[in-house]
């Protein structure tokens, strides 16, 4: 069912609902992992990766890959088993070595100098490289830039009032030239207060706009009981490429 021409389209930012002023903090976040409520979490990989992978990799081999507020998604495995060096980052430290120990992935773990308190969890292949704190404390001076991100579950999970934060780094973090594949997620604000949050195409814009093409690849209908059970009547997966030209 394709619901690109729902009123939903038309929604901008200042139809957002109450989730302007919503806050989830690092804490409610780690009990999620802890009470094992992360239904955003998918199993079986994404099928959106797998369908526009060839736009991610442009027909590159060997790419430095980020996966913000990466969770234990199976991608990052699938991308290290091609070739390609992944870097995430997640604050739950559950999260983390559950990604190595369900991979059956021998990893080691050090401390980061830069940043106090937190870990760098990697592969003992030295390609799936995890790193363990706010991703706020990141910089490209400690995890250098990247061919491509996949973004999925990480822009839809920031508080509202950080996005303008949250893409600043994120465009410090990428290369010239660089593919950057961004799912968000389309539904009506007001009958559900997030995570995830609603973004509507024209932050998206204002956000990343003045860096890089913006494309909308794909609209899909992901509507389940889940989102039924909170009270919406539709849910959707939106694609967008974001491509940094040099």
């Amino acid at each position: 069912m394709d619901h690109s021409a729902h009123p939903s389209g038309l929604l901008e930012a200042s139809d957002v609902g109450s989730q302007k002023e919503r806050v989830v903090t690092e804490e409610e976040w780690l009990e999620k992992w802890e009470m094992g409520n992360i239904g955003f979490h998918k199993e079986e990989g994404h099928p959106l990766l797998q369908k526009y992978l060839d736009v991610l990799l442009n027909g590159r081999s060997g790419l430095r890959i980020f996966f913000p507020l990466c969770g234990k998604a199976v991608e990052m495995k699938w991308l290290a088993d091609m070739g390609h060096s992944v870097v995430g980052v997640e604050i739950s430290e559950q999260a983390v070595k559950d990604f190595f120990s369900e991979h059956s992935l021998p990893y080691c773990e050090e401390p980061v100098p830069e940043i106090s308190g937190a870990k760098m969890f990697q592969s003992t292949s030295g390609n799936i490289s995890l790193y363990c704190c706010s991703i706020y404390d990141l910089s490209s001076s400690i995890i250098g830039k990247f061919d491509g991100v996949w973004d999925r579950g990480a822009l839809v999970a920031v508080n509202p009032c950080d996005r303008q934060r949250y893409a600043s780094l994120m465009i410090s973090l990428v290369e010239k030239n660089s593919s950057y594949l961004l799912v968000t997620v389309s539904y009506d604000p007001n009958k559900h207060k997030g995570p995830p949050f609603y973004v509507p195409e024209s932050e998206i814009k204002s956000l990343f706009g003045n860096c890089c093409e913006i494309r909308c690849l794909e609209k899909v209908d992901d509507f389940s009981e889940r989102h039924k059970q909170w009270g919406l009547d539709y849910f959707l997966e939106v694609l967008y490429l974001l491509k940094f030209v040099a």
